[in-house]
């Protein structure tokens, strides 16, 4: 089914003011045909950007094999993605208040044709899955069918004022003055009033508010939560002072912000997969509640600005940063369909947080502490594939899209989450036996309650994940479970008391 909330095809269920808003067009017995465009207006999203990221999803050089492509003209373009790629029509984020108006429009005796810029082969595919259109058109890899060369082709085909053109950007301006009526979707005030000074008769309909929502909600500002692990090495080093504090405060900000831009980079990346996931459907981007457009814009934005403040820590912290965006680039583009390399990549990123607090404060990191967090966030990587694939087994899904795991796999990352979680615990307890921390602490015999709260806290994590019940990242699950805070606290104390009695 769509992504929307009632299916796009059901044409029982009308768009509430639609017969009212068509109004007497149908009654003068003269009811033009009704064109309707695809980007923005029939769906809620641009396919020229979703099948550039999808095919950049499958070969990261596609921007540099695309150039010469596009000194041909935009039309050319989009040819040349749209056979690189291939759009499943059933998830893409449509417009139900479009598509009522189409099967009232419909109702009354009318005509109703797709009209879009974007290359015909993927405008067919979607005007065919809907089953609601009697013409198709789109772009054929010459003539970019925009603007004043739409209008003509409208013009020729249907006369001019044969027509109504639903539409929802400056570009469509050209279009409405040739046009009887004009229908806007999701239009700004500016140009609600423009498509009224082109035509005669103006619709307006599906109205968005505009709000920040979908853009905070994209960043994912709950997931800073994992870069809490800039902070460590202070904590370790027992260094709480202004300065250093001051230092892994910036560190997690810079952090956060090209985090930030990495998450927006993998849902332009993930749009197909993520439509096919019962809830990642809803994320901004895949649902349509925040354009591809700004989504593209605003993740190199996110970037420069944490490189910005990163040059404040110096040379070190920006080296360690660099690293953490070149791996994580290659997770985005390779590594997560890669079994086993992907989970190994996961932990590494988790422990260059660490890496990053280090870098940024000048603390030197022991082994103890290296290794100790290497093991724990292999656990807790394999922890996070574990409850995907046991997702994907609840869903009948033998495969889970866009990775290399099989369902048969589960119990061999389980084992993996687990057996990885007990050497963090024993690496720990070596640790506690030597001494570095008879230097660092008063009572040292108070830090073996961390070892047991470890324990069970690693094996209920993997628990969870077997039942079922993880649907976040293990460190954003764990801040939101009681159980797992309350074993935080727990740790809280036996440090405390191990420096303190």
């Amino acid at each position: 089914m769509a992504n929307s909330d009632r299916s796009p095809m059901d044409g029982d269920q009308r768009y509430a003011g639609a017969d009212m808003i068509i109004g007497d067009l149908a009654d003068n017995g003269t009811m033009p045909v009704l064109v309707v465009d695809l980007d923005g207006t029939l769906i809620r999203t641009d396919m020229l950007a979703e099948s550039f990221w999808a095919a950049c999803s499958s070969d990261v050089l596609t921007p540099l094999k695309l150039i010469p492509k596009a000194f041909k003209g935009r039309a050319a373009l989009k040819r040349t993605l749209s056979a690189k790629t291939r759009i499943d029509p059933v998830t893409l984020p449509y417009n139900q208040a479009v598509i009522d108006y189409i099967h009232a429009w419909k109702k009354r005796g009318g005509r109703a044709a797709l009209v879009s810029a974007s290359d015909e082969n993927i405008v067919r595919t979607i005007g065919e899955h809907l089953g609601i259109f009697d013409e198709i058109h789109g772009s054929d890899g010459k003539l970019n069918l925009k603007g004043h060369r739409k209008s003509q082709f409208l013009t020729d085909r249907f006369g001019e004022r044969g027509y109504a053109y639903m539409g929802d950007s400056r570009a469509d301006i050209a279009v409405w003055k040739t046009a009887t009526k004009a229908i806007t979707v999701n239009a700004g005030s500016a140009l609600r009033a423009s498509a009224e000074a082109a035509c005669e008769q103006a619709d307006h309909i599906a109205r968005r508010s505009k709000s920040l929502r979908p853009v905070l909600k994209a960043i994912r500002p709950h997931q800073w939560l994992k870069n809490m692990l800039v902070f460590i090495p202070m904590i370790a080093g027992h260094r709480i002072d202004a300065t250093t504090l001051l230092q892994s405060g910036l560190a997690f900000i810079c952090f956060s912000l090209i985090a930030s831009s990495v998450y927006l980079l993998n849902d332009l990346l993930d749009l197909s997969a993520d439509r096919a996931h019962p809830r990642k459907h809803r994320r901004p981007l895949a649902s349509g509640d925040l354009s591809l457009a700004h989504g593209t814009l605003l993740a190199p934005v996110l970037l420069m600005a944490g490189i910005g403040l990163g040059t404040i820590l110096g040379p070190p912290f920006l080296v360690v940063m660099a690293g953490y965006y070149t791996v994580t680039m290659a997770y985005s583009f390779f590594l997560k369909r890669r079994v086993l390399i992907d989970i190994v990549t996961l932990a590494g990123l988790y422990t260059i947080r660490i890496l990053a607090g280090a870098a940024a404060t000048g603390i030197v990191l022991s082994f103890w502490l290296l290794a100790f967090s290497v093991f724990l966030f292999f656990a807790l990587a394999s922890v996070k594939r574990q409850a995907e694939l046991v997702d994907s087994a609840s869903r009948e899904v033998l495969k889970p899209s866009g990775r290399g795991y099989i369902i048969d796999d589960l119990p061999i990352v389980s084992q993996m989450a687990t057996s990885s979680g007990f050497v963090s615990v024993l690496v720990l307890a070596l640790y506690l036996n030597s001494p570095a921390v008879s230097a660092l602490y008063s009572q040292p015999a108070a830090l073996w309650g961390l070892c047991l709260i470890l324990l069970f806290w690693i094996n209920r994590m993997v628990m969870v994940a077997h039942r079922g019940g993880m649907h976040d990242d293990p460190i954003v699950f764990a801040v939101k479970d009681r159980t797992s805070l309350f074993c935080g606290v727990l740790g809280v104390g036996c440090a405390a008391a191990g420096v303190l009695l």
